[in-house]
């Protein structure tokens, strides 16, 4: 229970804190900008989601972690590692093409891994785990 209510309050002090950045930026947001805003907003879409199935999951009675969650965290990780390589060798290879700072392709790195991890434990949780 203690879990599921501090990803609700983390989750509302990044949409507050993100929300501040939006609506007190000096002129238009460039391309970079509003699309750093969307990946932020779809990670804390994705942390309400899964705080709102711990805290389902506390009032149905159910353990925290089974065997089956560990194989799923496990599978989506080794999952998100692998295409997440790719995404870094993606961004090598377009930060000699375009001109941007460090740090936006930095930033644009994490959060890309952030996406692509809850996009892989989405397509594992909802597919299944196969008897291996």
């Amino acid at each position: 229970m203690k879990k599921a209510l501090v990803i609700f309050i983390l989750s509302a002090m990044i949409l507050v804190l993100t929300g501040l950045w939006f609506f007190n930026s000096p002129g238009r947001l460039s391309l970079p900008g509003i699309l750093g805003f969307c990946v932020i907003l779809i990670v804390v879409v994705f942390a309400i989601f899964i705080g709102f199935r711990k805290l389902n999951g506390t009032i149905k009675g159910e353990p925290a972690e089974d065997e089956l969650s560990k194989k799923i965290l496990r599978k989506t990780s080794s999952l998100s590692f692998y295409i997440s390589l790719y995404l870094w060798l993606a961004i090598m290879y377009f930060s000699e093409k375009l001109e941007y700072e460090t740090h936006t392709y930095i930033a644009a790195g994490i959060l890309g891994m952030a996406l692509i991890f809850a996009i892989c434990w989405l397509i594992i949780n909802f597919t299944g785990v196969k008897n291996e």
